[in-house]
């Protein structure tokens, strides 16, 4: 989907109506046993990161979400049972952690006492009304550090009704959030006609979770994938990558606030041709890890461009329709190339050596490591994505359906740049401090990208 965030995603005035656990379903979640499934590395990392950069006195909020339309004034009852029915189906929406110590605990509800409270919070004919307490709500109800974790909202109108949800991050990653515009017109269209909805259950993400991490624990600090991260952090003068160029950020400052720029990048034939060149060497991740590399060294002088490539860790078919945080990272560094050729020949080679480190979860390896990680941002590193988004179910639709993927920008200081490929062509968006050198730079990185791709598709 076009990422985005709330203040650009075509919210419109309407009769505003939330979904939360009802009081009942909190209430049973409170007296429940510790479910033995432990949480994911990557989930227990977000959420003591939130817990280290709030007890610095900085609130973060850091909860991703979809918007999209349904047509005509909703049945609330039926959109109601289409929530419900999806919630159930995806097992970590009714899971959550506790602390014993410092030890977090997983609690998991079942499907039977779960049921959703519904609220009519009013009329709102003002937009950037509306948009400044739909965010304020989902800072507060979907909070890392808040249980439960996810929301769901809808702004009704005659013509069409706008379904927004929220979630802390460790429910869910991008892939997700692009599945579940099509999920809810399906379940919500089935509840309209009174029919079931055929199709195979998702797998669970809370047993994926306690699959990779009995794996991650198995591994010591002689693993070869270990020693990998070693040599990586090395070169990186014991840190993990920034984006590297100059972001105007001050050595020792507190934690910057953040911009957002997002934007089409270039039409859907450009972004066939650029596809096409870059093919041979392994598609348009190669091909956009070279064009980065390219232009950071021209914009910041570095000599070898480092970077943590993100992929999902969705290698069983079970947990193709699951909902949870499905990604891993493996680290590459490409030296200053002559030209893009070169550069899509040293990333290819790295994505080959490198790309099967991302199945280890990376706060496994940094404890390992036994380095001093602890984090002041709720980014470790910088990174730069590409997802080709055509193949999700309903994704020639999103346009139509005005849905979005919603990040909410707030504090940090790295960057995060993600490009996806949607059927009308390339659509970019990043996450920047927000500072003029941060501003400008981000600018000419994107103009960059811009002008290479243009110039790769028209020279194939």
């Amino acid at each position: 989907m076009r990422v985005s965030d709330i203040q650009r995603c075509e919210v419109r005035p309407g009769q505003l109506v939330e979904w939360t656990f009802s009081p009942a379903t909190v209430a049973a979640a409170a007296v429940l046993p510790p479910d033995p499934r432990p949480p994911a590395y990557i989930q227990e990392s977000h959420i003591r990161t939130a817990r280290s950069v709030r007890e610095d006195g900085l609130f973060v909020p850091t909860w991703l979400g979809a918007a999209f339309d349904l047509p005509g004034r909703a049945d609330l009852d039926a959109l109601e049972e289409a929530l419900r029915g999806w919630t159930l189906r995806h097992e970590t929406l009714r899971s959550g952690f506790r602390w014993a110590d410092d030890e977090m605990q997983r609690f998991t509800l079942d499907g039977d006492d779960v049921s959703l409270s519904r609220k009519v919070v009013g009329d709102f004919t003002d937009e950037g009304a509306l948009v400044r307490h739909l965010q304020d709500r989902f800072d507060v109800a979907a909070d890392a550090l808040g249980w439960p974790n996810h929301i769901f909202a809808a702004v009704v109108r005659d013509d069409s009704t706008s379904v927004y949800m929220a979630f802390d991050h460790t429910n869910v990653d991008a892939y997700s959030l692009q599945r579940i515009p099509q999920e809810i017109h399906e379940l919500y269209a089935a509840r309209l006609a009174g029919r079931a909805v055929a199709g195979a259950p998702a797998g669970s993400y809370v047993d994926f979770c306690e699959l990779e991490r009995a794996s991650a624990d198995g591994i010591d600090d002689s693993h070869a994938i270990v020693a990998r991260w070693r040599e990586f952090i090395g070169r990186c003068d014991g840190r993990l990558p920034s984006f590297p160029v100059d972001l105007g950020l001050e050595p020792g400052g507190g934690l910057p606030a953040q911009q957002l720029m997002r934007e089409p990048l270039v039409d859907a034939d450009a972004a066939a041709a650029f596809e096409a060149y870059c093919r041979p060497f392994g598609g348009s991740l190669v091909g956009f890890l070279a064009a980065t590399s390219l232009i950071v060294h021209e914009l910041g002088g570095e000599p070898v461009y480092r970077t943590v490539v993100p992929f999902h860790t969705r290698l069983k078919s079970v947990w193709s329709d699951s909902v949870g945080w499905y990604v891993g990272g493996a680290p590459i560094e490409v030296a200053a190339a002559r030209d893009f050729d070169e550069a899509l020949t040293a990333v290819r080679a790295e994505l080959h050596a490198n790309r099967s480190l991302a199945r280890m979860p990376l706060a496994r390896v940094l404890r390992l490591l036994g380095t001093d990680f602890r984090p002041t941002s709720p980014d470790l590193y910088s990174i730069v994505s590409y997802v080709d988004a055509r193949v999700v179910p309903g994704s020639a639709r999103w346009a139509e359906r005005k849905a979005y993927g919603l990040i909410r920008v707030s504090y940090g200081d790295q960057v995060c740049a993600w490009v996806n490929r949607l059927h009308e062509g390339l659509w970019f968006a990043c996450r920047y401090p927000d500072t003029d050198a941060a501003y400008k730079n981000m600018r000419r990185y994107v103009e960059g990208l811009r002008d290479l791709v243009v110039s790769v598709a028209a020279r194939h």
